[in-house]
């Protein structure tokens, strides 16, 4: 597991070119040491790019990572709250899968360009985010993934939703690296049979990916502002997270 003791961190907001050189707002945390590190980029839930997200950046630099975090409804509302701009791009139908995909190849190759990077990068996703995750694992060359309780990768949206995300499995083969999936039993969005049939899909395809399914716990129980929190599962969880990255984004 990897620890980094009293190193100190700096964090930031930045301006990145993302998807179509579009100028993207990106909070990063990064490790002030000279020592190779590995990075991590996290993709926000769906509420937004809130302070709980950007305290999720700091944890993961506090372990020793170098983390960035890209605003995805910078371009419908900059400078807008958190609520305000997850209800624009909501009302617009959520990140378009192309313009994800291009954002946050802006993020990884920042962290991968880093002084201090050792050159591998992973990805980890929360709500939206974890299926997310998925789409740019399966299109970008990552060295780790963790979906957490991402929703809407082996089915698509239900019809008379406002979002229209398509499944993920017709490119489910492409993953690029090895995956963790976090789920809650009592989650319906993704549901058990689904995180199955996900599992079996990529075991099917050869794929690394190892999920782990935690009893009396729902959607969003890494959320600590939220009643769905469930601190004892969270920490196991983030044990997971922990070993996972270890492994796979070491010098």
């Amino acid at each position: 597991m990897v620890r980094t003791l009293r190193s100190e961190i700096a964090t930031s907001f930045i301006e990145l070119s993302g998807h179509g050189a579009e100028s993207i707002e990106v909070y990063v945390a990064t490790v002030a040491h000279p020592s190779p590190r590995g990075g991590v980029v996290v993709i926000h839930h769906l509420p937004g790019f809130d302070e709980g997200i950007r305290e999720i950046v700091r944890k993961f630099a506090v372990m020793g990572y170098n983390a960035a975090c890209v605003n995805l409804y910078y371009r419908e509302a900059p400078g807008a709250s958190s609520d305000d701009a997850a209800a624009i791009a909501r009302a617009q139908g959520g990140v378009p899968d192309e313009r994800l995909v291009g954002d946050v190849a802006a993020a990884l190759a920042y962290l991968r360009d880093l002084d201090n990077s050792n050159g591998r990068v992973g990805v980890i996703g929360y709500c939206s985010g974890g299926r997310q995750t998925v789409l740019a694992a399966c299109h970008l060359d990552f060295d780790a993934a963790v979906d957490c309780y991402g929703a809407f990768v082996v089915v698509g949206t239900p019809e008379g939703s406002p979002f229209n995300f398509p499944a993920l499995t017709p490119i489910l083969a492409d993953l690029h690296c090895p995956m963790l999936g976090l789920f809650g039993a009592d989650d319906q969005y993704p549901s058990p049979e689904q995180t199955s049939e996900l599992e079996a899909l990529l075991a099917h395809a050869g794929k690394n990916f190892t999920a782990h399914t935690y009893e009396g716990a729902g959607h969003a129980f890494f959320a600590v502002d939220r009643p769905s929190y469930r601190p004892e599962v969270a920490k196991e969880a983030w044990s997971e997270v922990a070993d996972f990255f270890d492994i796979h984004l070491s010098a």
